[in-house]
């Protein structure tokens, strides 16, 4: 049953996200992107460190799953938000959100090439469904220019990222066999959180100095990026994370899908505010193409 308190916590998440999107917008000019998913990485390193120091206390019981939490920590933190960041000095905020909601087209393509899970009609009607709303983001809405379409390298970056995130998600889903067989750890969420940032930690710091020996774009420090800073640790990271993974145990996956699409609508909203980037009439027809694929993808 779909509590008030239940659908709060499952309407957080998308909130924070959006939010995520347009501070890395409003960051463009102060902070290389490499460098700010690093530096939010860090914070959320030490605000974990009160919940999580008994992992690191164990050092045995990850070492052992090196292989598996690197490759996970390299896609989901290293990867992901770093792609998504660069994605947002090209392309807005909005649509960075609305090419992550094709998310079930990568969803299915990996699970039935990879993982051998075929996928239902319904999921493929609701896939094609999410993907015509993605075409009429990148095409600005004239889908007669789709053949002739030319990218902006943001959304490039972004359908990139999607893709890593659907694969950390499959591997979260569907761990390799020989971690299948082993007794779980007795890890809380947090502790979960940070044996796959220990290793993601690495490679954003690796890819931001790479970055620095590339770049002349210079650091500006100022109040602005400092809470820019706080809100993309604590918010989209820390308590997203937690009432998602809370509201997805209560209510399923299926009630919460509808959920996670609201960050487009929030996204719209926080741009209209923020960025003076108002939203065109190829972003409601996206947007419902979107939530009706969702809709039918969650039919059994």
């Amino acid at each position: 049953m779909l509590t008030p308190r239940l659908a709060l916590m499952l309407t957080l998440p998308p909130l924070l996200w959006a939010g995520n999107a347009v501070v890395g917008r409003l960051m463009a000019g102060s902070v290389p992107p490499l460098l700010l998913n690093a530096m939010r990485w860090s914070l959320v390193f030490v605000l974990l460190l009160p919940l999580a120091w008994r992992l690191l206390a164990q050092p045995q019981q990850w070492l052992s799953r090196w292989r598996y939490l690197a490759l996970s920590g390299l896609l989901g933190m290293g990867c992901y938000n770093a792609l998504q960041y660069q994605a947002l000095r090209s392309s807005t905020a909005l649509n960075v959100t609305l090419i992550a909601a094709s998310m079930p087209v990568w969803m299915l393509a990996i699970g039935a090439l990879v993982f051998k899970v075929r996928p239902s009609r319904w999921q493929i009607g609701g896939a094609l469904l999410s993907l015509i709303g993605v075409a009429f983001v990148i095409a600005r809405g004239q889908l007669a220019n789709l053949a002739r379409v030319q990218f902006v390298p943001g959304d490039l970056l972004m359908l990139l990222a999607v893709f890593s995130w659907a694969i950390y998600s499959w591997m979260l889903a569907r761990p390799p066999a020989h971690l299948r067989g082993e007794q779980k750890p007795a890890w809380n969420w947090a502790e979960i959180m940070m044996s796959q940032l220990i290793f993601g930690l690495g490679f954003a710091g690796l890819m931001a100095g790479v970055e620095q020996g590339y770049t002349a774009q210079p650091l500006v420090w100022g109040p602005g990026l400092a809470m820019a800073l706080v809100y993309v640790a604590i918010g989209p990271s820390l308590i997203a994370y937690r009432c998602w993974g809370q509201g997805v145990a209560e209510a399923g996956p299926a009630m919460a899908a509808f959920f996670g699409n609201l960050t487009p609508v929030f996204a719209a909203l926080m741009s209209t505010a923020l960025l003076g980037e108002w939203p065109q009439w190829y972003h409601g027809v996206a947007f419902a193409l979107i939530a009706a694929g969702i809709a039918v993808s969650g039919r059994r």
